[in-house]
């Protein structure tokens, strides 16, 4: 007696142990590569292996001569992140490929490194970090090496979606002035007290700390430019957990030299995972290397859904959480 044959998955990196328990008990899944793919080896793969599913993640673009590329046996694009910016959309419809993504289970763990980055530039956590590697030996003094208290500082917030309210939430624990722009304002229950500014512009000002939280698109590219970065009060601090395509970073390195930026906390780069050397040398730039949902719940929750996305299309059946045009 035969049995129905597990639908191919096509894996572009490794999960977590429950995931990957998951995956290898319902999937007959490719060997998963030991290297961050190239689009070109993900479509080699593609075609050798003929998958219905695709698992993929956040820097493996999939574009519209790529989406042409690819087999006709693939049902579905499951991207393991909530930002698409890397997938193009309107071709793998057009294709009849229904595309997924993971939204809301990563919300409070990039919120929390929103606030790491914003407690590590203001605090000159990556200065001191140094300062005892190389084996401190000297006392400081007292007015050597300050930091900026956060605490009462006033928090602009570009980008108030689930994160960015999450973020809010956070700063109130600090007694900080939450700002924020938007596309639209947000209904009073949501705004919680924040003071909403219907352009940036007339935002940048009030800010002493300045959080990006919104995708990357055509209108978004390299938003943060020299004039907006020369708005803000001479000081302030920057902070991006969002998307490196979000910055003008020629613009951001000047201004964290000359001070108009006092420091940044950067999770996000436009060339990951290659980031400009220029910021490595900035001792007021504290980095992390996109991070923000480099948890063991958070990746597995992240995991899960996307099994799950996979398994409602392959049976037919709604996806939790499609990602639309």
């Amino acid at each position: 007696m035969s049995s129905t044959p597990r639908p191919r998955l096509l894996l572009v990196q490794r999960q977590t142990s429950p995931v990957m328990q998951r995956i290898e008990q319902s999937f007959n899944i490719s060997p998963v590569p030991d290297h961050k793919l190239t689009t070109r080896e993900l479509l080699d793969m593609a075609r050798a292996f003929q998958p219905q599913a695709i698992m993929t993640a956040t820097g493996l673009p999939l574009r519209g001569d790529d989406v042409a590329q690819l087999p006709d046996s693939v049902k579905v694009v499951a991207t393991v992140s909530v930002g698409t910016d890397h997938l193009d959309i309107p071709a793998l419809h057009a294709r009849g490929i229904i595309v997924t993504n993971t939204p809301d289970v990563l919300t409070e763990c990039n919120a929390d490194l929103a606030l790491l980055l914003m407690l590590a530039a203001a605090r000159r956590a990556g200065e001191y970090t140094t300062l005892m590697r190389a084996g401190w030996g000297r006392g400081l003094a007292m007015d050597e090496m300050l930091g900026t208290r956060i605490s009462g500082k006033r928090l602009g917030i570009v980008g108030m979606g689930r994160i960015g309210r999450a973020v809010a939430r956070r700063a109130r624990g600090f007694d900080m002035k939450v700002m924020y722009s938007n596309r639209r304002r947000l209904p009073a229950d949501q705004e919680a007290g924040a003071t909403y500014f219907s352009t940036l512009t007339d935002m940048l000002p009030h800010c002493d700390i300045l959080t990006l939280h919104l995708p990357a698109s055509p209108e978004t590219d390299g938003m943060i430019n020299a004039d907006l970065l020369g708005r803000l009060p001479r000081g302030a601090i920057f902070v991006n957990a969002a998307r490196g395509a979000l910055v003008d970073e020629e613009a951001l390195i000047a201004a964290l030299r000359s001070g108009q930026v006092g420091a940044a906390g950067l999770d996000v780069f436009r060339n990951e995972p290659n980031p400009d050397p220029r910021f490595l040398e900035l001792p007021n730039v504290f980095l992390t290397p996109h991070v923000g949902s480099a948890t063991f719940e958070t990746r597995t929750d992240m995991g899960m859904l996307a099994v799950d996305n996979v398994e409602a299309v392959l049976n037919g059946r709604a996806a939790p959480t499609p990602v639309s045009a």
